[in-house]
């Protein structure tokens, strides 16, 4: 019996699975849930086997909205697609942004045509006409028209401050944009304000038919010009035409009747 012993031992020592390097072959496997378990013991170091940290643990716990979502929703896709074409559209149109565009020599043209839709000259223009103006309804309409200037410097750059968009070509800025306020570009105010002027010219002036014409061909041109220049975007000028033709709606709800306008006109020294 002590020799059968003896032998058995020998057979283990030379068992080539029993050696240090073979060890794994001769445990059992281990399941899934204790391969994934967050536990991990180091080969060759003694010692209670290390937590897992607890970020791990609050990550799986975080609620849905709080991590990033793969799928954006189709409306958040919709709208940086119509974006993205209205940046690509206006730095198209923009040829007249800088010194280097494609119509560059008519960056002068397109910069006065812009000074005719500024706030400056309307309302300093409105006000010479007021004092040469001594009947009453030429008195009505001039205030009038300068209320809603007035109006439309106001709600332009308020909507410009709230929104603050840049333009597609951004330049130095004149000290005449910063006395209208017009810095941003949504929405675009000389369009807004061309539109705007255009109505009331419409509906409170007898103009001929070709005047009236060229009302609205001015109207267009002066938002073109606004794309060309780089100060625009194609959206903002779009906009700025649908605010002006609602701020006339507005002037015509506060429309300043010939009596007031009497009182007015008395009391304000011109």
């Amino acid at each position: 019996m002590p020799a059968q012993h003896n032998r058995t031992r020998a057979k283990e020592r030379n068992n080539v699975l029993n050696r240090p390097e073979f060890m794994s072959l001769n445990q059992p496997v281990r399941s899934t849930h204790e391969g994934r378990s967050p536990v991990k013991k180091y080969s060759g170091q003694a010692g209670p086997p290390q937590q897992a940290p607890a970020d791990t643990k609050d990550s799986a716990q975080l609620p849905e909205e709080d991590c990033m979502q793969l799928n954006p929703s189709f409306k958040g896709i919709a709208i940086n697609s119509l974006l993205a074409i209205d940046i690509c559209l206006s730095k198209r149109m923009g040829v007249c942004a800088r010194s280097s565009s494609t119509w560059s020599s008519a960056r002068p043209i397109v910069k006065l045509i812009g000074i005719t839709g500024h706030g400056i000259p309307w309302i300093g223009g409105t006000m010479f006409c007021l004092t040469k103006s001594y009947t009453p309804a030429g008195q009505e309409v001039l205030l009038n028209l300068l209320m809603a200037l007035i109006l439309d410097i106001l709600m332009g750059a308020g909507l410009q401050k709230l929104v603050k968009r840049r333009g597609p070509s951004e330049g130095t800025r004149g000290i005449l944009d910063y006395v209208v306020m017009d810095v941003f570009a949504f929405p675009a105010a000389q369009a807004s304000r061309a539109v705007m002027v255009t109505r009331f010219f419409l509906n409170h002036l007898v103009l001929a038919v070709p005047l009236r014409i060229l009302m609205v061909i001015w109207a267009a041109v002066i938002g073109l010009s606004r794309i060309m220049i780089g100060r625009n975007h194609l959206t903002d000028v779009l906009c700025g035409f649908i605010i002006g033709y609602l701020q006339f709606n507005i002037v015509e709800l506060l429309w300043l009747p010939s009596g007031t306008c009497q009182l007015l006109a008395s009391a304000i020294p011109l």
